[in-house]
């Protein structure tokens, strides 16, 4: 049961995320809360970060449930798939203002750019990718059900929250994204 529920915490999570990044309800938010709105992102980062603590306390406290023992094989591929995905995340942001992304420096959509160099050139969702990268280094090391459960939803969730992305993304930058879109892949580098 523990299990189920951290699974379920996790769809809420990723539900809430997309809506919550949802063009429509940011307008929405926009034409309620005039002025202020400048500060919704800051208030949709903080929600997350408190929503995504309380996953990993939930994922604490459940009983370890061991998938795959533990080995230096493991550890090692672990450690190397997560400083992999760490160092991808962290490029992958290297474009962006992080008090912009947080929400500490509202910014106008008219300042932003479609990022198209560096990573962004390879695939177009370098932190999905990173993130990926993590959780399954995490299962490697750990080997728990939780892990497991984690790295599962993440999968399971990428789809949706890449077309949801990508929908918001081609309302902003129309043709530009759309040509974008059909030479870079996704989340997997063309290795040819």
């Amino acid at each position: 049961m523990n299990y189920v529920l951290l699974a379920l915490s996790w769809m809420v999570f990723y539900t809430l995320h997309s809506i919550l990044a949802a063009s429509k309800l940011k307008k929405i938010m926009e034409g309620k809360l005039g002025n202020s709105y400048k500060w919704y992102r800051l208030i949709y980062t903080l929600f997350s970060l408190i929503f995504f603590l309380g996953i990993m306390i939930q994922s604490v406290l459940i009983p370890k449930t061991v998938l795959i023992p533990k080995t230096d094989l493991t550890d090692y591929l672990g450690y190397m798939f997560a400083g992999f995905g760490t160092i991808i995340a962290t490029k992958s942001s290297k474009n962006y203002s992080l008090k912009k992304f947080i929400g500490l420096r509202p910014s106008a959509k008219k300042d932003e750019s479609l990022v198209t160099s560096g990573l962004y050139s390879k695939i177009r969702h370098p932190l999905y990718a990173g993130l990926v990268l993590i959780f399954l280094g995490y299962f490697l090391f750990a080997g728990s059900m939780s892990a497991a459960i984690h790295l599962g939803c993440l999968l399971v969730y990428l789809p949706f929250g890449i077309y949801f992305e990508e929908k918001n993304l081609l309302k902003q930058f129309g043709e530009q994204y759309q040509k974008y879109k059909e030479e870079v892949p996704a989340i997997i580098p063309k290795l040819w």
